[in-house]
């Protein structure tokens, strides 16, 4: 079965992979949101979102078995059938659309949000975001995943704010993106991104998948709190810039 051979494309795809292990495994969101752009820089957009999705699959389901015992299961049920909503508009206007121009907007709402939370920074009394809020940044948080894998910014907009320890935020985004990725693999079939290179080129990337889901697990159980944030804030900073500047470019 063919498979890529361009070593340069490996120069980006192994960072991206690990990357994604270590994000969607320990931190759920931010610099997960990198894999796609990173792996971009040496094949189109679709083309990466395509490879990503075996190692999506075998990453949501190692974060299955090793966060089960801590997803919000309420927030989970608010959180699915819009995300689903926003696939489902994904797979309908894809052809349509420009994967680079919907990851320029994803990044230049992820440093808005961010420079929001900097400049007024939330306290401890400050109410959770309104449910209206949610159910629309979860569409957009299932619409951006279909096109680039970059769901995990707008999310975050609605999610961070609820204050979950870093266990359970970790869980049910594991959880929400494993429903929100499965739900992505007869479209991209429909759409003939699924073809022997792409998937044979996925699993020669596969075995890295164990090593960024360790990382990301352990690091998620043994920092703080205040940490957690930090660290997510830092990577939604990453995230966001690769994406505006790669629009913009």
């Amino acid at each position: 079965m063919p498979l890529i051979t361009d070593p340069f494309f490996y120069l980006c795809a192994v960072p991206a992979v690990l990357l994604l292990g270590i994000s969607k495994s320990g931190f759920g969101i931010g610099i997960g949101s990198l894999a796609v752009p990173l792996m971009a820089l040496t094949v189109s957009v679709p083309q990466a979102a395509a490879i990503m999705m075996p190692v999506l699959l075998f990453v949501d389901l190692l974060g299955l078995a090793a966060f089960r015992k801590n997803i919000d299961v309420k927030l989970l049920r608010f959180l699915i059938p819009f995300g689903l909503l926003g696939t489902l508009l994904g797979a309908l206007l894809f052809k349509s659309l420009d994967a680079q121009l919907v990851a320029g907007i994803v990044g230049g709402l992820t440093l808005l949000f961010l420079a929001q939370r900097l400049v007024f920074p939330p306290r401890a009394d400050s109410l959770p975001p309104a449910r209206w809020v949610g159910r629309i940044l979860t569409t957009v948080s299932g619409f951006t995943s279909f096109i680039a894998h970059s769901g995990g910014p707008p999310l975050s907009v609605y999610v961070i704010p609820l204050r979950l320890s870093p266990l359970n935020f970790a869980a049910t985004m594991a959880y929400f993106f494993f429903a929100i990725n499965l739900s992505k693999w007869l479209p991209f079939a429909y759409l003939g991104l699924l073809d022997g290179r792409n998937m044979a080129t996925s699993l020669v990337l596969l075995p890295l998948v164990p090593v960024g889901v360790f990382v990301g697990f352990n690091l998620a159980k043994r920092i703080s709190p205040l940490l957690f944030n930090r660290l997510i804030y830092w990577g939604m900073g990453l995230t966001g810039s690769k994406l505006l500047w790669d629009a913009l470019r």
